[in-house]
C-alpha cells in the first residue's frame, strides 16, 4: 500500500497510520492525474492505507510534506488550522490538512458545505472539530468565524482566539505544478499492460477491454480491483488471499459516460465522486420531472463513505459487492437501472433476481460489468431514497431503501410500485408482495395501512439476524415507507390530484433535520490591564507544536527512523474467554522467513506480573513448561495456564518486519480446554458474586430513616455502555538495547513514563537506572496509555533483551481495541425519596462497574464514582455503594473522567426521574437541590459553591434558556414526528489525585550561554497543551520571550520519579515545578542584573557564567496533602473543584431516532486561564467526546465475549457532522483559585460529563414524543442514546405495531396523515 511505501521506503512519515481501513482519514494524500482527453488535471483526496502503489502509474502523489514546511514555506492551510487552534495531539492534523488542501486545489473559494464534505472522512479525537472548521472557514468569502456584537463604537472589542488578519493569503500560483514529464508520458507513450509479482500475489493491470476479458476468462476467480475499498480491507482484516488480482483502472471503456434522452450510462469504473458530480450537473440541465432517480442517488451518495472513499470507489464495484446494507443498490433496483455485462447479449436488470445472497450476484465468475445505465424518470413517476445509520455521515447504513411509484396520469391510482430495502436480509431485498398489494389502488390511507401490514409480514427478521437490532430494523422499514407515503401525498397535492396537503405537524416527518453550522462564540477574559506585552500567561497562544504537526514534521513514536537490525513485535492473544491452555505450538511460526523468535512468559527474567491496586496481572499468560525445545524449531510448550478473556496476551512473535511477524503470529497454535461458567455481564457477576475487593460504601445522614419521612419514593436504573479511547495514535513503542551495562532506551507513547520505566526494570530484573523512557509527544491517550502500555512495553523489552536488537511494537487499530480495554460500563440503580415541592431528602445509589478480567485501576475508579455521586446537589441523606465486577471481557481501565461520567449520569438520571414523577422540568429540580452556601460534601470536605451557582445562572442567561424552553414546547405542539428537547446540566468536579503522593512534580531548567533556555518536566504532551503552558510559565518567571524557551521531550533520565499526566492535574503540578526552577534561576541572576541594570538577558547570562553562577536548576512541587479515609468515610481527596454548566438543545426524528444538536452553550469556571485557546480546546474536545459516550459510541461483544467493534467501520466516534450547529463556550469571568498556579484550574476531564446534556435533551424530546403515544412519567433510556434506543423509546405507532406483530393487526393502529382544511 502507498502508506507503507511512503513511511518505510521514502521516510515521509507525515502521512499517518490511524486505522488501516480508510475509516479515519489520518493517511489522506492528494492524487493528481492528467486527463489526455480533456487536457485537464484531476486532483482528488485518497486514503494512502487503501491505495495500491501498483495503481499509481502516471499519477502524482502529494503528501503533507510536499505542500509546505517550517524550513521553507508553510502553506496557508497548514498555518490556518494551526493558528485557529485546530491541532491538539496533532496526529490527525496532516490528514485534515490534505483534505482541505485538495479541496482548495479544486475550488479556491469553497462554501461551508464544501468544507464539511471535504472533512467528512477525517476523524479527530481531541479538538471537537470546531477550531478545525473555523480555520478552514477563513478560505471562504461567504463564511465568517464567530464574532461578538459591539454595542458602542467606543467599546473595546473582546479578545479573539486568533487574528484573521494575521494569516498568509492563499495564492494558487504558488502551489506545486503537475509534473510535465507525466503529461508527456500520458500523451506520448503508448499504454502497456503491467504485471507486478509479490511474495504471494500477482497484480495485473491491463490496458484494453480485450485483454481484460482474456484475463478474466483465464482467471475467473481473480477479483477486479478499482478503488480497493472492498478487497483491500478483506485482505487486511479478514485474511482473504487472492493469488491474482486484476486492476482494470486503465481500461478506458470502463470510464466512458454516455448521455442519451433515455438516461445516462456510466462506465463501471467511474468513481462515486465522478458519478455524483455528473448527476449534479444533469439535475441542473434537464427538466426536474426527469431527475427523480438522479436526485435519489445524489441523496445517498452524499452520505456514502467519506470523500476519500468516494473518490476511488467505483460504481460497478459498489453494485457487484452486493453488500446487504448497500445505500445505492436499493435505488438502482427500484429505479429499473440496468447493467451492460461483457459476454451478455442483453442488458441485465438490477432487481431481486440479480442479488442472490450475501456478497453474491447472478453474475458468473468470468463476467465483467462494463457500464451502468440510469434512466430518466417518466411522467407521473416519483422516487425517494432513505437511510438510517449509526452516524449521520460516513457510516454503513442500518437500513436503507429506494422507493419508486408511478401513478396513472391525472389520478392517484398506482400504476407501478417498486420498493427495495438494504439491511434487512442477506442482500438487497424487494418488497414484492407489498408492492403487489398497492398496485392498481388509490394512494390513500386505506391502501397504505394495508401496505404497512403486508410489509411487516413480508420483511421478517429472525432474532439472530446478523447485526441484531431486529425490532429497530423492522420499525424502520415501516417508518421509511410512511415517510415515502407522506412525500407522495404532498406531491399529489402539488399536482392537484388530491385536494388537501399535509398539515404542518405531520409534514415534520419529511422535513430534514437542520444541518447548517452557525457562527459560534468563544468568550474569555482579557489579561489584566498593565500586564506586560511580553508576558504570555493568560493569552491565547497557539500550541507550540501546532505548525510542525500541521506540516507533518512533528515526530511521533512510530515516526522514529528504523534502527539497524530492528525487529517488529506482534502479540498473540487468546481466542477463548475462559480456558486452560494445554499447549502452545510455535513450530510453524518459527518456520516463517524473517521470524526470529517467539516470546513467552518463560523468557521473562524478572517479575512476570504487574501489580495494580494490590492485585497482580500477568504480563503474559504464565505456564509451567514440561517439555522444552524438541529438535530445533519443533518447539512446543506444554503448559497449564489460564486465559480469562478473548484478547488475553499469550505470547509475542518478533520478526524482521511487521508483515512477517503477523504471519508468524497467525501460525501460533494454541490448544485450549474451555472452563465452565464464563462471566460477561454485570448481572452474571452479581449472581456469581464475582467481584474485585474491596467494595466501597459511603453514607451521609441516615438514608433508611429518611425514606420513612418523604412524600414519594421512586426506584429506577440506567445502564451506561463502555467507551473505546480511540486515540488516533495506537499503542506504540521502540525499545533499543544500548549494548553495554544492560541499558535500554525506550521510546514510547505513554502518559506515565516512570511507571513504564519501573515496569520494564522489574520485568528484566535490572535497576531502574538502566532504563530511560523518552516521550516526545503522544497522539492522544485519554487515560488509555498507562497500565496496558506499560505491560506491552515490558513484553517488547523482553524481546529486545533476549534478541539484543531494537524491537518496535505498534498495535494495529483492531489489536489495540481488543487488548487495551475501555471505559467501564456501569449499571446504576437508584432509590430516591423526595417531597412534593421537589426537595430530595434521601437517595440510595448502587454502582456496578464491569471491570473485565483484571483489576487494573478499577478499584480506584469505583472510589471516584462514590466521591462524585452528589455532583452539584446537597442531599441530606445520601448513600452510595460501588462494586468492581470481575468478568471475562478484556480488562477496562482509566478513561478521561475516571468514573465520574458514569457516576454523575446515574445521579442526573435520578434527578430526571424525580422531575418526571412530579411533572416539571428537570432544571427546576436541579435548582431546588443544588448546593447554595458553604457546605460539606458527603465525605466532609468543605467548599463554597458560589462559582457553581454563577456558572448555572450564566449558562441559563447566555443560552436564553427561558424563552427557548417555551419555543421548544411550542415546536413540540406543532410537530408530530419531530421533537425538540433541552437540558441544562451542572458539574462539580474534584481536581487532583486523592493519593497525595501522586500530586508531586519536578522539573529541570537549563540556561545556555547564548541565553536560550531548555525546560524538562515530568508531564507528557498528549495534545492538552502542557508543553505550551510550561513555556508560558517559564517565560513569565524568567521575564524573557517564549521564543527563547524550548521544551524538550519528557525523559526519565532528566526528571526522575514523575507522576502520571492525568487527573487534570498536569499543569497544576508541573507548572509549579517549572515555576520553582525558574524562580531559583532568576534569583541567582539578581546580583548580575543589579551590576548591569541596562544589560540584556543574553549579557546577564554570559556574565553569570563568567562569575561561575550555576545556570541549571531543578524545581520541585510537593503537591497537596490529599487523602481519603474509607473507614471513617471522610477526607480531602481533591485540591479544589472545577465548576461548570451546559445547556443543549436537540431535534429528534421520532421515526428514525436520528437527532441533531441544534445548540450548545457551556460556561466553565477555570479560574484565570493560563492559555484560553488551549483551555477552550480542551472544553470543546471533552464535550464532543462526552457526546460520543452518551449518544453514539457502542462497544459490541458476541455472546462468547468476542469484541465485534474493532475499528472505525464498526465503532463510530463523533465526526464533523456531529458537532452542535451552534457551539458557544464561555469562561467564567472574575474567578480566582488560590490552590493552583496563577489562579488557574484543571480542565482536561470535567467537561466530558457535560456531553450528557445532549443525552438528557434527547430524553426530553423522547418524553414529548411519548406523550403523543399516551405515555407519561419516568422511563428507561440507557446510554448511549443511539438512534435505535431513541426510536424505540419514542414508541411510535410503527414500533408498537412491530412489538405486537404476533397479534392480529388493526388497520387503524397506524398513523393517518392529517390535512390542512
Amino acid at each position: 500500500m502507498l502508506l507503507s511505501y511512503l513511511r518505510e521506503r521514502l521516510r515521509l512519515t507525515g502521512t499517518k497510520y490511524g486505522c488501516g481501513g480508510g475509516g479515519c482519514g489520518a493517511c489522506t494524500v492528494m492524487v493528481s492525474r492528467y486527463q489526455p482527453g480533456t487536457k485537464t488535471i484531476l486532483h482528488y483526496s485518497a486514503n494512502a492505507c487503501l491505495l495500491p502503489v501498483c495503481q499509481l502509474q502516471g499519477a502524482a502523489v502529494t503528501t503533507v510534506e510536499g505542500i509546505g514546511n517550517t524550513k521553507t514555506r508553510v502553506h496557508p492551510v497548514q498555518e490556518r488550522i494551526a493558528k485557529a487552534h485546530g491541532s491538539q495531539c496533532g496526529f490527525c492534523t496532516p490528514g485534515m490538512v490534505m483534505s482541505m488542501y485538495t479541496l482548495l486545489r479544486n475550488k479556491p473559494q469553497p462554501n461551508m458545505e464544501d468544507i464539511t464534505v471535504a472533512l467528512g472522512g477525517n476523524l479527530c479525537r481531541c479538538t471537537g472539530y470546531r477550531p478545525i472548521v473555523d480555520g478552514c472557514k477563513t478560505f471562504s468569502p461567504m463564511c465568517f468565524v464567530g464574532t461578538h456584537d459591539i454595542d458602542c463604537v467606543f467599546q473595546e472589542p473582546p479578545p479573539q482566539l486568533f487574528d484573521q488578519e494575521d494569516l498568509l493569503p492563499l495564492d494558487p500560483t504558488q502551489d506545486l505544478i503537475f509534473p510535465p514529464e507525466l503529461i508527456l508520458m500520458a500523451e506520448m507513450e503508448p499504454q502497456v499492460s503491467q504485471l507486478f509479482r509479490g511474495e504471494r500475489m500477482v497484480w495485473v493491470s491491463p490496458v484494453s477491454l480485450e485483454e481484460l476479458i482474456q484475463l478474466k476468462t483465464s482467471h475467473p476467480q481473480a477479483p477486479l480491483v478499482m478503488g480497493n475499498t472492498n478487497i483491500g480491507p478483506d485482505i487486511k482484516f479478514k485474511g482473504a488471499w487472492h493469488p491474482i488480482i486484476i486492476s482494470p483502472t486503465r481500461v478506458q471503456e470502463l470510464f466512458e459516460v454516455t448521455k442519451t434522452p433515455q438516461g445516462v450510462c456510466f462506465g463501471a469504473g467511474c468513481s462515486l465522486s465522478v458519478v455524483k458530480a455528473l448527476l449534479e450537473g444533469l439535475v441542473q440541465e434537464i427538466p426536474e420531472e426527469k431527475t427523480e432517480i438522479y436526485r435519489s442517488l445524489l441523496q445517498q451518495l452524499g452520505n456514502l463513505g467519506g470523500q476519500q472513499i468516494r473518490n476511488v470507489a467505483s460504481i460497478g464495484g459498489n453494485i457487484v459487492s452486493a453488500y446487504p446494507n448497500s445505500d445505492l443498490n436499493p435505488v438502482f433496483a427500484a429505479g429499473n437501472c440496468t447493467l451492460n455485462v461483457v459476454s451478455k447479449s442483453e442488458e441485465i436488470l438490477l432487481n431481486k433476481d440479480f442479488f442472490v445472497g450475501f456478497g453474491k450476484t447472478s453474475l458468473k465468475p468470468d463476467e465483467i460489468v462494463l457500464s451502468v445505465f440510469i434512466p430518466v424518470s417518466r411522467q407521473g413517476e416519483f422516487m425517494r431514497a432513505f437511510r438510517q445509520a449509526p452516524r449521520k455521515e460516513n457510516a454503513l447504513a442500518t437500513v436503507t431503501t429506494g422507493m419508486r411509484v408511478m401513478f396513472i396520469e391525472g389520478s392517484s391510482v398506482v400504476k407501478e410500485l417498486s420498493i427495495y430495502y438494504g439491511g434487512v436480509g442477506p442482500c438487497t431485498v424487494s418488497a414484492t408482495k407489498t408492492c403487489a398489494a398497492v398496485i392498481g389502488r388509490k394512494w390513500d390511507e386505506q391502501t397504505l395501512s394495508d401496505a404497512y401490514t403486508q410489509l411487516l409480514d413480508e420483511i421478517s427478521l429472525s432474532p439472530s439476524h446478523p447485526g441484531g437490532q431486529v425490532e429497530f430494523r423492522r420499525s424502520l422499514t415501516l417508518s421509511l415507507l410512511f415517510k415515502f407515503n407522506l412525500q407522495m401525498l404532498h406531491k399529489l397535492w402539488e399536482m392537484n390530484v388530491i385536494q388537501e396537503d399535509l398539515s404542518e405537524g405531520v409534514s415534520s416527518a419529511i422535513r430534514p433535520l437542520p444541518k447548517q453550522l452557525q457562527p459560534s462564540l468563544q468568550e474569555f477574559q482579557a489579561v489584566v490591564k498593565g500586564q506586560s506585552g511580553d508576558d504570555p500567561v493568560g493569552r491565547p497562544i497557539m500550541h507550540r507544536s501546532a505548525i510542525s504537526q500541521a506540516t507533518g514534521e512533528a515526530v511521533y513514536c512510530d515516526d522514529i527512523p528504523k534502527m539497524d537490525g530492528e525487529l517488529h513485535l506482534v502479540l498473540v492473544t487468546s481466542t477463548r474467554p475462559h480456558a486452560k491452555i494445554l499447549d502452545i505450538d510455535i513450530s510453524e511460526a518459527l518456520r516463517v522467513p524473517g521470524v526470529v523468535d517467539v516470546i513467552t512468559s518463560k523468557d521473562i527474567p524478572g517479575k512476570k506480573f504487574r501489580t495494580f491496586t494490590g492485585i497482580d496481572e500477568d504480563i503474559l499468560a504464565q505456564n509451567e513448561v514440561l517439555d522444552g525445545r524438541v529438535a530445533d524449531i519443533n518447539y512446543v510448550h506444554k503448559c497449564y495456564c489460564q486465559v480469562s478473556c478473548v484478547g488475553h496476551m499469550v505470547c509475542a512473535v518478533v520478526a524482521d518486519n511487521r508483515k512477517q511477524a503477523k504471519r508468524g503470529a497467525a501460525l501460533v497454535k494454541i490448544a485450549y480446554e474451555d472452563q465452565p461458567g464464563p462471566v460477561f455481564t454485570v448481572e452474571e457477576a452479581i449472581e456469581k458474586q464475582s467481584f474485585f475487593l474491596p467494595q466501597r460504601m459511603i453514607e451521609r445522614g441516615n438514608v433508611d430513616e429518611a425514606f420513612d419521612k418523604v412524600d414519594h419514593i421512586y426506584e429506577g436504573e440506567i445502564r451506561l455502555g463502555g467507551q473505546e479511547h480511540f486515540y488516533m495514535e495506537t499503542q506504540s513503542m521502540v525499545v533499543v538495547p544500548s549494548g553495554e551495562e544492560r541499558e535500554l532506551k525506550v521510546y514510547i507513547s505513554c502518559q506515565h513514563p516512570t511507571y513504564a520505566q519501573e515496569s520494564i526494570a522489574e520485568t528484566l530484573g535490572i535497576p531502574s537506572n538502566r532504563v530511560s523512557c523518552h516521550v516526545k509527544r503522544v497522539g492522544g491517550a485519554f487515560g488509555g496509555k498507562v497500565t496496558k502500555t506499560s505491560i506491552i512495553a515490558c513484553i517488547t523489552s523482553v524481546a529486545a533483551w533476549k534478541t539484543g536488537r531494537a524491537v518496535r511494537c505498534v498495535l494495529e487499530r483492531g489489536e489495540d481495541m481488543l487488548i487495551t480495554g475501555a471505559r467501564h460500563p456501569v449499571l446504576g440503580k437508584h432509590k430516591v425519596g423526595f417531597m412534593n415541592d421537589g426537595r430530595i431528602i434521601a437517595a440510595d445509589l448502587h454502582y456496578y462497574a464491569n471491570s473485565g478480567n483484571t483489576a487494573d485501576e478499577s478499584l480506584l475508579v469505583i472510589e471516584k464514582i462514590l466521591l462524585h455521586l452528589d455532583n452539584a446537589y446537597k442531599v441530606p441523606n445520601l448513600r452510595g455503594r460501588s462494586v468492581a465486577c470481575k468478568t471475562n471481557l478484556p480488562s477496562n481501565t482509566a478513561f478521561r473522567g475516571f468514573g465520574v461520567p458514569q457516576s454523575m449520569l446515574v445521579t442526573e438520571n435520578m434527578i430526571n426521574d424525580v422531575a418526571m414523577k412530579l411533572g416539571c422540568n428537570a432544571e427546576e429540580i436541579r435548582e431546588i437541590n443544588m448546593y447554595k452556601e458553604v457546605s460539606l460534601t458527603h465525605y466532609k470536605f468543605e467548599f463554597d459553591p458560589k462559582n457553581l451557582l454563577r456558572c448555572w445562572d450564566e449558562c441559563k442567561e447566555k443560552s436564553d434558556y427561558g424563552s427557548r424552553r417555551k419555543s421548544v414546547a411550542q415546536f413540540n405542539q406543532q410537530n408530530r414526528w419531530k421533537k425538540r428537547g433541552m437540558a441544562t446540566i451542572p458539574i462539580k468536579y474534584g481536581i487532583a489525585f486523592s493519593d497525595g503522593f501522586l500530586n508531586q512534580a519536578a522539573s529541570l531548567v537549563h540556561i545556555y550561554k547564548d541565553g536560550s533556555v531548555l525546560v524538562s518536566h515530568g508531564g507528557t504532551e498528549m495534545g492538552q497543551g502542557i508543553h505550551t503552558k510550561m513555556q508560558q510559565v517559564a517565560s513569565r518567571e524568567l521575564h524573557i520571550p517564549a521564543s527563547l524557551i524550548h521544551i524538550t521531550e519528557t525523559n526519565t533520565s532528566a526528571v526522575p520519579n514523575t507522576c502520571p499526566s492525568a487527573a487534570s492535574f498536569g499543569t497544576d503540578a508541573n507548572g509549579m515545578a517549572v515555576k520553582d526552577a525558574c524562580e531559583i534561576l532568576y534569583q541567582r541572576l539578581e546580583p548580575v542584573r543589579k551590576q548591569n541594570p541596562e544589560g540584556t538577558w543574553q549579557t546577564w547570562v554570559t556574565s553569570a557564567f563568567i562569575q561561575r553562577i550555576s545556570l541549571s536548576a531543578t524545581g520541585y512541587y510537593r503537591g497537596h496533602d490529599l487523602y481519603m479515609d474509607w473507614e471513617k468515610q471522610e477526607g480531602q481527596p481533591y485540591a479544589y473543584f472545577t465548576y461548570g454548566a451546559c445547556c443543549s438543545e436537540v431535534e429528534v426524528d421520532c421515526l428514525t431516532g436520528d437527532y441533531r444538536t441544534v445548540r450548545t452553550d457551556i460556561v466553565m469556571d477555570i479560574g484565570r486561564s493560563i492559555n484560553p485557546s488551549v483551555d477552550i480546546g480542551q472544553i470543546e474536545g471533552a464535550f464532543i467526546q462526552g457526546l460520543g459516550l452518551y449518544t453514539m459510541e457502542e462497544l459490541k461483544f458476541s455472546p462468547s465475549g468476542v469484541l465485534y467493534t474493532r475499528g472505525p467501520s464498526q465503532y463510530k466516534i463523533p465526526a464533523v457532522c456531529d458537532i452542535p450547529l451552534q457551539f458557544n463556550v464561555y469562561l467564567l469571568s472574575g474567578s480566582d483559585n488560590p490552590h493552583a498556579i496563577y489562579s488557574s484550574k484543571g480542565i482536561g476531564e470535567p467537561v466530558l460529563f457535560l456531553g450528557s446534556s445532549v443525552f438528557f435533551a434527547i430524553k426530553d424530546a423522547v418524553a414529548a414524543a411519548r406523550v403523543e403515544a399516551g405515555m407519561v412519567g419516568p422511563f428507561t433510556l440507557n446510554s448511549p442514546a443511539t438512534p435505535e434506543r431513541t426510536c424505540l423509546a419514542c414508541n411510535t405507532p410503527f414500533t408498537q405495531k412491530v412489538r405486537r406483530c404476533h397479534q392480529p393487526a388493526s388497520l387503524n393502529s397506524l398513523p393517518t396523515p392529517t390535512h390542512n382544511s
